[in-house]
This record gives C-alpha cells, sequence and structure tokens, in this order.
C-alpha cells in the first residue's frame, strides 16, 4: 500500500469557511507568501524579486501587514500586489490550480494516476482551518483520506480552554486522525514546551492521536537561506522537541517535511550535523521524507543529490521511522505526483524491498492505524 503522509485540500484562497471573512483568509496568505522560498516575479518583465514586502516585519499581526492590493488571479491561479504601479506574482501554488482551490476530487484523480492508495491531508493557517470541511472530504472518501486537525497556535495563550475545546471537538466529533503544530506560528517569544502551555499539551496527548511538528528555525527566523542563525535556531527546536517528549514519553509524533535541508545546503551536497538525530533515540519520533516541494528549485528529478541523504537517514532512524510525503498539490511546481515516487521505487537502489515498502507506506499506516497488508 502507497501511503502519502502529506497532502492537502482546500477551497479558494478567499472563502471565508473556517476564518472570519473573505478579506482574513486572504491577508493570511500575504502574511504566508511573504517569507516561502520561491521567488516573487514582476510581471512587466518577468524579472524575479523577492516578496518580503509583503509582510516586512515576518510577523503574525495580521493588521500589520501593508496594503500593497493583494488579490486573487483565478483565471491564471496565481496572488497578485502592485507596488509603485507593477504588478507582482508569486507561484507559492502551482500554476495549474484554477481559482486556486484544490478540491478533494482533484486530490483523488492525482492519487488515482499515480497510484496513491490513501493521503493524509495536512492543515495550515493559509490553506485550510475548517475541521467540519474536512470531515466532509472523510466523508467522502473514507477509505482513501486522513486528516490532520487545525490547531491556531498564536490562540493557545490567550484563549488555552476555546482552543483545547476546537481540538477536541475536530477528533472526537468530527472524526479526524492526527494534530498539526506549527511551532513558528506560536505567539510571543515562549517557548511551545513552556509550562504555560501545559495544559493544552495534557489535554492533546490524552486525545492519544499522533501529534506531526513542523518545526521552525527561532523565533522570527525563516526556513529560507543557509546561515549559522538558522542553523543554531533549529537544533534549538529540536532541543524543545526533546523536552516535550520528555514530558511526553507515549506520544506518538513526527516531524513534517523532514529537516530544514537548504539550511544544510554545502553547494551541492546536504551536510547534517550528528546532534541533529539525537531526539530519534525516543522510537515514537518519525521524519518525513520530502525533497522535491523543498530543493526541486535546486535540485532536478531523479534528485541524485539527495540520495546520499536518504541513505543517511535510513542508516541513523531506521526505515520503520521514516515515512513519505509529497505536499501535493506543491510539489507539482517541480515533479509530477509518479516522478514523487519513482525516485524513491526506481531510482534509489540501495534501498531493500522492505526499506522501500516501510518509507513508502507502511510506517505511515503504522502511525495511523492503517492496515496496510
Amino acid at each position: 500500500m502507497i501511503v502519502d503522509s502529506h497532502v492537502y485540500t482546500f477551497l479558494s484562497m478567499d472563502d471565508p469557511r473556517g476564518y472570519g471573512s473573505a478579506s482574513e483568509h486572504l491577508a493570511r496568505v500575504q502574511a504566508s507568501h511573504a517569507g516561502h522560498h520561491q521567488p516573487a516575479i514582476r510581471l512587466s518583465d518577468l524579472v524575479q524579486t523577492d516578496s518580503n514586502v509583503l509582510n516586512p516585519e515576518n510577523g503574525y499581526d495580521l493588521d500589520g501587514l501593508p496594503d500593497v492590493n493583494f488579490r486573487l488571479d483565478k483565471n491564471a491561479g496565481r496572488v497578485v500586489w502592485t507596488i509603485d504601479g507593477e504588478d507582482y506574482t508569486k507561484h507559492y501554488f502551482p500554476p495549474n490550480l484554477r481559482n486556486l482551490e484544490f478540491s478533494v476530487h482533484s486530490l483523488i484523480g492525482e492519487m488515482d494516476y499515480a497510484g496513491v492508495d490513501v493521503g493524509l491531508i495536512h492543515t495550515d493557517p493559509m490553506l485550510v482551518r475548517d475541521s467540519s470541511y474536512l470531515s466532509e472530504c472523510l466523508a467522502l472518501y473514507p477509505n482513501r483520506l486522513r486528516s490532520m486537525a487545525p490547531v491556531d497556535e498564536w490562540r493557545i495563550l490567550s484563549e488555552t480552554d476555546t482552543v483545547i475545546q476546537e481540538i477536541t471537538n475536530a477528533i472526537q466529533d468530527h472524526g479526524l486522525n492526527a494534530i498539526k503544530f506549527n511551532t513558528p506560528l506560536v505567539a510571543g517569544h515562549q517557548s511551545w514546551a513552556d509550562i504555560e502551555y501545559k495544559p493544552f499539551w495534557d489535554a492533546v496527548t490524552d486525545l492519544e492521536v499522533p501529534v506531526f511538528f513542523t518545526l521552525g528555525t527561532g523565533q522570527g527566523k525563516r526556513q529560507n537561506g543557509p546561515s549559522l542563525e538558522e542553523r543554531d535556531g533549529y537544533l534549538e527546536e529540536l532541543s524543545t522537541l526533546t523536552r516535550w517528549m520528555d514530558r511526553y514519553p507515549d506520544a506518538v509524533c513526527s516531524l513534517t517535511h523532514g529537516f530544514p535541508w537548504r539550511v544544510f545546503l554545502d553547494g551541492a551536497r546536504i551536510v547534517l550535523p550528528d546532534h541533529l538525530w539525537a531526539p530519534f533515540e525516543n522510537k515514537n519520533l518519525s521524519l518525513e521524507v520530502c525533497f522535491p516541494v523543498r530543493l526541486g528549485d535546486i535540485f532536478d528529478y531523479p534528485y541524485q543529490e539527495v540520495w546520499e541523504t536518504l541513505e543517511q537517514m535510513v542508516f541513523r532512524i531506521g526505515a520503520d521511522n521514516l515515512l513519505w510525503g509529497t505536499d501535493m498539490p506543491f510539489q507539482n511546481r517541480f515533479c509530477t505526483y509518479q516522478q514523487s515516487r519513482k525516485w524513491i521505487e526506481s531510482y534509489c537502489k540501495f534501498l531493500s524491498d522492505a526499506e522501500v515498502a516501510s518509507i513508502m507506506g507502511n510506517t505511515a499506516g503504522r502511525i495511523l492505524g492503517i492496515d496496510t497488508h
């Protein structure tokens, strides 16, 4: 069985469902586009530039976003903004998403064509925050999909009881299967494992579902450049995760996206420090194998430059703690869905059949309680 541990489905980027309004949703999209590594493009001459102007403070206060007439070009499947009379765009979304939506039916169509049996739907503040929508997707395709539940990380300290109730309802009432936690979205400068977060984490772990962490590179740092500060920031996040696992040793958890690969690039190689592997002494922690969407603008299919890294991952933590994920549909910026499978299944000859089976489905199946045999 092939299980993609990282897929999305979402309504249009100006749909108000799960948000206070359409404008709030669009503001989330603007903030998210600012720090992403894809280049911005000036439409008059297609010159590449950056998009930091969309959120120069790199904050999560939507009221502080600059007014750049940020809008959707639904026919072209892209966002557009204007500065000094010039229009700019950025393909965080792949360019084939007309209306800037990716329906659950489109997701299943992609999965069918690529031979993917089950997909685990992720959540993101820009894409989907509505548990009832995710529940509807599962009801339409109960044998094909599982879903994470969204958390508004920035609201945990100020609205603890409300956030706990929301996540409890998502799991117990809407039938979602896991929890997604984005550490960079935590409010303020407190660690997300500090004692102030204990009531939230006690409630979450009592639900007995896997927790999928997306770690950042430290407070206020972006994952878009190889710098010593970002490496140190990520290692600090791993230390925080280790403290969290010490407090909740029975919790099943996973790191989405793998590591922030761009931070550890040295030319055409990924160089990973030894202490990066220390948290995996806890065998309840797994790691996503996700390269094309993260490095597809640097390395081309079949991604020979990352084979050594995958071999190291298998050696360090074992294939039974690795799970394949693609970020579908965002991986379509760089390769087809079938190629996201084939670079591992057809080219990584150092993997045994059993290791391929673990990475491509068995590990995710074990974590999610899916019978993959």
